[in-house]
């Protein structure tokens, strides 16, 4: 059985584009790629679903990869604090057994 040809994407929204702009049919957008029309048809689809799902996101927050960043943050952001206390507690500590003398400045 022949392996299916891998198309770049740039090339695919390329012929989606030239479908959607009525240059190419279905049919012929297929046989220049050399791949089937379902093919093409499932590229049509997976680009208009993602265009659908940007102009979404656009209205309604934030896209996926900026809000595991905001996790991320949130993450940083408690990892720092907690170790700022641990410094503080340890700071504290080691003032009580060397004397006000030896830690101040």
């Amino acid at each position: 059985m022949a392996k299916p040809s891998v198309v770049p994407a740039e090339e695919k929204a390329r012929i989606v584009l030239s479908v959607l702009a009525g240059e190419l049919t279905v049919a012929e957008a297929a046989r220049r790629a050399k791949v089937s029309e379902q093919s093409v048809g499932n590229w049509k689809r997976q680009f208009l679903e993602a265009g659908r799902a940007g102009l979404t996101a656009g209205k309604s927050g934030s896209s996926t990869r900026e809000q595991q960043l905001e996790a991320e943050i949130a993450d940083l952001t408690q990892a720092l604090g907690e170790a700022h206390l641990a410094a503080r507690v340890w700071k504290k500590s080691a003032e009580g057994r060397l004397g006000p003398s030896r830690t101040s400045r």
